[in-house]
Parts: C-alpha cells; structure tokens; sequence
C-alpha cells in the first residue's frame, strides 16, 4: 500500500545514526498494472465523482484484507486522535488515501481547475524564490505530494524537479508517464546510483531549480536519527538534510493536505534559509535539526489527521529497528564518500 516512493541519499560511514528494518519497502504493492489502468479508464471515461464510488468497495477491501496496514492505520490514528481508533476512523483513513491517488489521474492530467486549491501564504515564499534561485522543499506521505506541482502554474518560471525512486511502483510510473509526458520529464530518479544522484541533484538547484523530495521514510540499511513524534519515538532519514547542508541552498517544508470532497491546502514553510552541520557536531546538530522536522510534521498531522500516508509501523522499537545492514553497493559508498568529504570539508573551512 504504499504507493509513494522515497529518496535514497545512502551515507553509511554515519554509523551514529542506526539504519532500520525494511518495515514499509517489505510491503507489497497497494496495486497492479491492470488495477491502475482500470480506475484511468473508468475516471476519464465518467469523470471523478461516479469514480469516487469505486472507492468505497477497494477502501473496505484493505480495511478487512490488509491486516499490517490496518494495524498500523490504528496505531498512527490513536496516536494522532488522543484516543482509541475505532474501525470507522481506519476506513476514513484509508478511504482519505484513495481519494487523493485517485485525484493523482486529474491533477497530473493538467485537470487543476477541477479542483478548489487554497495557497496558505505563499507571498514571503514565492518572494524568497525570486531571490534566492535553487532550493530543496522537503515533502513528507502526509497529504498529497502532487499537488503541490500547483506553486510551478502559480509561479510558470519556477523549475520543479521531483526526486523520485521510479522502480519502485511500475505500475504507478507507467500511469504518470501517460498523463503527463513533461511532468515525466522533470523527475530525477532517485533509483540511479549515488554519484550520478547526487550530481544531478545539484545540476538542479545550481540552475535555479527547486528540487522536491520526501524525507520522511528509512530505506533498508540506510542511517537514521530517532526523534519524537506524536508520542513515541520515531527514526527520520539524516541524508537529505546532510545534503543540504553541502549544497548550502536554503530548505523549504512543503505540505498538501487534502481537506474533503474537492479541497486542498497547499502549505509552504521556510525551514533554514542555509543549512548548516559542522563537523564536530554533526551528531547533536543532525538530532535538532530532525527533531525541529519531526515537530513541524506533527503539527501538520494534527491538523489533517487522516492524511497520513505510511501505512506501517512507524513506531518501531529501536531494538527491533537496528538491523545489521548489507554492505552499500560501489556506487552507493562512492557518493557517501563523497557527501562525507564534502560535508568534513565545509565544516572544516568554518572552523
């Protein structure tokens, strides 16, 4: 059921940071090819409301099939509810998912107008974009990650360029690429290797692009920083943000959380206009630098409780969490090398 891919950014020489168990990457698929063709077909052919109806028959089938996610569902929903999640909040909660990669067929497929987007605030953001060039907005599986494309109509010079894993849903990918060739265009693929990622990533921002990716999720043998989040522990990915902090662009909290019916809020926070880890203290840095990342993302979650999106234990204990890790590929421990290096230097020429 997870159907939104993440970066990989691998940094294994932070042994600090514990890499953790595949959890959610474990999971299979929340559809195939000829499911996704079927709802495109049936969506352009009547149109999003007769479509929505399909919803409610595929939202119950993983409510009563899909028992990980269910769990999980109900874990996520106490936490954020303060109270025990009853079953008709978890198919709310799944039912809020479907809806939105539903809206994905629309929205991808140039169909903005369909829908009511409210921009909170956009003026102090669009302003520094036209300042400053080449940022990273930092998304999260809360809300719609699509939707957000909508700041690129608003704002028609504005290079986005979306850092996607696209191996991991073929059957999504093959369905973006339909819709829309030149959103297909934009993606940086996150599957490549490390060097070539990494280099990519900075052609982007160094052209004035501003490079958007989700940084909520822990790939397998990938380190992590453990923060708290909606009342327990919870590990968060440290290489975007060691990233940043090499490239010294400013990083930017994107969120579209989807209100109901035909609803968005579109949401765009400055979080460090230059981010900046020294080396000496790259530990307790990286520890505030998630945790302040964890507290926004509650904040949102709070106010949108049913868009979460990471239908799996989130939660883990660290003991469970802590696996030992397959050795990163060539590629992999090339560009960890050369972030490290990177970051070492930079924090060196400040002393």
């Amino acid at each position: 059921m997870c159907w939104s891919p993440t970066v990989k950014l691998p940094l294994g020489r932070f042994r600090e940071c514990a890499p953790v168990s595949a959890g959610w990457a474990d999971r299979p698929e929340g559809g195939g090819r000829l499911a996704i063709r079927l709802i495109r077909l049936v969506a352009e052919t009547v149109g999003r409301g007769p479509t929505r109806l399909l919803l409610w028959p595929i939202t119950a089938y993983f409510v009563l099939v899909r028992g990980p996610e269910r769990r999980a569902s109900r874990d996520y929903l106490t936490r954020v509810l303060g109270r025990p999640a009853r079953l008709p909040d978890i198919f709310r909660h799944v039912h809020v998912f479907s809806a939105t990669i539903l809206d994905r067929v629309f929205l991808l497929g140039g169909q903005l107008p369909r829908f009511q987007l409210q921009l909170v605030d956009p003026e102090q953001l669009i302003e520094h974009l036209d300042k400053s060039g080449g940022a990273l907005m930092f998304g999260s599986h809360l809300g719609s990650f699509e939707v957000l494309r909508v700041l690129a109509t608003e704002r028609p010079k504005l290079q986005l360029r979306v850092v996607l894993d696209v191996g991991h849903n073929p059957a999504l990918t093959e369905l973006l690429d339909a819709l829309n060739p030149g959103v297909a265009k934009t993606v940086i693929d996150a599957g490549q290797d490390g060097p070539s990622l990494l280099l990519a990533i900075k052609e982007a921002t160094d052209a004035g692009a501003l490079v958007a990716m989700l940084v909520d999720r822990v790939q397998p043998g990938q380190p992590s920083q453990s923060a708290e989040f909606l009342g327990g522990p919870a590990r968060f990915p440290v290489a975007p943000w060691l990233l940043a902090s090499v490239l010294k662009v400013p990083v930017l909290l994107g969120f579209g959380l989807y209100r109901g019916g035909r609803r968005y809020d579109l949401l765009f926070e400055m979080f460090d206009p230059c981010l900046r880890i020294e080396r000496r203290q790259r530990s307790q840095a990286l520890q505030g630098i998630i945790q302040r990342y964890a507290d926004r993302l509650q904040h949102h979650a709070r106010s949108a409780p049913y868009n979460w999106f990471n239908f799996y234990d989130f939660w883990q204990a660290d003991d469970a969490a802590i696996e030992p890790s397959p050795a990163p590929a060539p590629a992999d421990r090339a560009m960890a090398d050369r972030v490290v290096v990177a970051a070492d230097r930079d924090g060196s020429s400040r002393g």
